[in-house]
């Protein structure tokens, strides 16, 4: 997909790996950046026309789609996390909330948007995973599997939307130095390290890129002998 002179809306744009994308995108020259966050008065980056949007709120995804419908590009980036496992007392109350916005949230939006995207040529849609769509170890057990049902999700996607010419690229990466890891003591990527290599990957028309070193050596790992998802 060509950047430049793009339209684009990206969830949770406030800040984060949202807030990198809406920066790297103004600078490779995007026509327009819709800046969604839940509340819109968070967003604060000069450029960007605001826009305010709850993933959970069908009433809020469909008043986006009316305000963004000259939108060629989506980035589905919204996403919570809550440490624990599925034994834990609470593990489905937290699974229930994780998923409505990692995986119906990631769902509602391209449902709503995919028509948008038809009408303007196609476009496409770039959907933030993680390494944790394919491993699990329990210290963020919801999150893990929110994260595989929304890398299935982006499979079936890219199968349905193809008809229509749209673009579906998946994002992998491990630790990323944002408000999500803090407290992960562990090495971390920049934002704008993760950025630069999903919107390379999505100009070079890729399907998936594997934007760091961990998550390349977890994927190559999965046909192991004693793959990265079993207790090593």
């Amino acid at each position: 997909m060509q950047i430049e002179n793009s339209v684009v809306l990206i969830t949770g744009a406030n800040r984060g790996i949202g807030l990198a994308f809406a920066r790297e995108l103004l600078a490779r020259g995007a026509r327009k950046v819709y800046a969604a966050a839940r509340n819109p008065a968070t967003v604060t980056l000069p450029g960007v026309q605001a826009l305010q949007l709850d993933v959970t709120k069908p009433d809020q995804i469909a008043a986006a789609v009316r305000q963004a419908g000259d939108v060629t590009l989506v980035i589905n980036n919204a996403g919570i996390a809550q440490p624990g496992g599925f034994l834990a007392e609470d593990s489905e109350a937290v699974t229930r909330r994780i998923f409505e916005t990692n995986v119906y949230g990631v769902l509602n939006v391209s449902k709503a948007f995919a028509p948008v995207l038809k009408a303007n040529g196609g476009g496409a849609l770039l959907n933030v995973l993680s390494v944790a769509s394919w491993v699990n170890g329990g210290e963020l057990a919801a999150y893990s599997a929110s994260k595989s049902a929304a890398w299935a999700l982006t499979n079936s996607l890219r199968h349905e939307l193809a008809a229509q010419k749209t673009q579906v690229l998946g994002l992998h990466m491990a630790y990323v130095d944002t408000d999500l890891t803090r407290g992960f003591e562990v090495p971390k990527t920049s934002p704008e390290t993760i950025v630069q290599r999903a919107l390379d990957a999505l100009a070079a028309g890729a399907e998936e890129v594997l934007a760091d070193a961990l998550t390349e050596q977890v994927k190559q790992g999965l046909t192991a002998p004693r793959p990265f998802y079993l207790p090593q």
